[in-house]
């Protein structure tokens, strides 16, 4: 796991400095694993990732979660080989007016593939357009857990939440390679503890 932490914070998938988060809330640390889209060796290398966290799950087709998941999501389903489809955020004006990309069945398991999580408010909100048009979802998986109560309000929502890997983890990681300092890690962890959700 070190050489998957070292690579995601050498290609800028984890930031330290001050970041403004969707919340408004000023944060020490921030996660972006958009620039995976310019990176197919990383890419693939955290498609391995979640393939090994998906063994195990049942499952028939994978939901990426638009934006951020999509191309991972895209990268999973050529390392497993399974279908993917994917909840738009928008229903389209013109051609198929669908809500849901891809083909699929009623009554099918769905397992959802984002990139990270913090509240899990944005994949309850994807869930239910796939949960109405007949689907089964019971998993989410995930690259990293920012570990502030999404994986707490996933599960009251009814859903298991598998992670890759955790903030912490990967923050334990970035000290043992040097990359940063163990001050570092606690300025992040007590910002983690102090704005919790759920």
């Amino acid at each position: 796991m070190d050489e998957l932490h070292e690579q995601l914070y050498d290609a800028g998938c984890i930031k330290f400095g001050e970041f403004k988060l969707k919340s408004g809330i000023l944060s020490p640390v921030y996660v972006d694993f958009r620039v995976l889209v310019s990176d197919p060796k990383l890419l693939k290398l955290v498609a391995e990732h979640i393939a090994r966290t998906l063994d195990g799950l049942q499952y028939d087709r994978i939901a990426a979660l638009p934006y951020a998941g999509l191309p991972i999501g895209v990268a999973v389903s050529l390392e497993t080989g399974r279908p993917m489809i994917y909840p738009r955020k928008e229903i389209k004006e013109h051609g198929t007016a669908r809500l849901i990309e891809g083909e699929f069945k009623e009554g099918e398991r769905i397992v959802v593939v984002d990139d990270v999580i913090t509240d899990g408010a944005t994949k309850i909100e994807a869930i239910k357009p796939l949960e109405e048009a007949g689907l089964k979802v019971k998993d989410v998986v995930i690259i990293l857990d920012r570990e502030q109560g999404g994986k707490k309000i996933l599960a009251n929502a009814g859903y298991t939440l598998h992670s890759v890997t955790t903030l912490s983890e990967a923050l334990d990681a970035l000290v043992r390679l040097g990359k940063i300092t163990e001050n570092m890690l606690e300025e992040t962890m007590a910002f983690i503890r102090g704005h919790q959700f759920g």
